[in-house]
């Protein structure tokens, strides 16, 4: 691998759980098996994302369509941290649609999650809402509110300790 390559982060993380299980300072299976459980969190969702995401890429969708890729930028207006955000549409068999979500947050870090949201079509356009308990780490409750048309995707998000905006782009 040339030296300015940048290793992968679940691929660092496996490297790592795999000299400390070989360590005789990190010799405890309780040890082992938690590092484990913390890597798998960091890196689980990220590996079926990308995979989704590469799939999308490969899938046609009418221009008219809120299903598909997006990518963009997260801003809080909290605190201003920002980072790259991208989404994978799909539409449910339900008529409603699903957001999968993967945003940064610095250079190592990266979190993932899914929104049900309930879409109105306005002709060439989509207004939309939808909420999504990210857990007590992540801050609780979040819930959205946006619009989206052929190439833009907007919308607003707040739970009790952070609000801000999502704005996304077609790739």
């Amino acid at each position: 691998m040339p030296p300015h390559s940048k290793l992968p982060l679940d691929s660092f993380l496996l490297i790592v759980i795999g000299v400390m299980a070989d360590s005789k300072t990190f010799a405890s299976t309780g040890s082992r098996l938690a590092l484990l459980l913390f890597a798998s969190m960091l890196c689980g969702g990220c590996t079926t994302f990308n995979h989704d995401w590469e799939v999308a890429s490969h899938q046609s969708v009418p221009a008219t369509e809120l299903k598909g890729r997006w990518e963009g930028f997260w801003l809080s207006d909290a605190n201003a941290h920002t980072g790259k955000l991208r989404c994978v549409i799909s539409k449910k068999e339900d008529g409603e649609y699903r957001a999968r979500f993967h945003a940064k947050y610095g250079k190592a870090f990266s979190f993932g999650y899914t929104v049900d949201l309930k879409v109105e079509s306005l002709g060439d356009s989509y207004r939309f809402r939808g909420q999504a308990n990210l857990g007590w780490l992540a801050g609780g409750l979040y819930s959205y509110e946006g619009h989206a048309d052929q190439t833009n995707f907007f919308s607003t998000y707040s739970s009790k300790y952070d609000h801000g905006t999502f704005q996304m782009t077609r790739p």
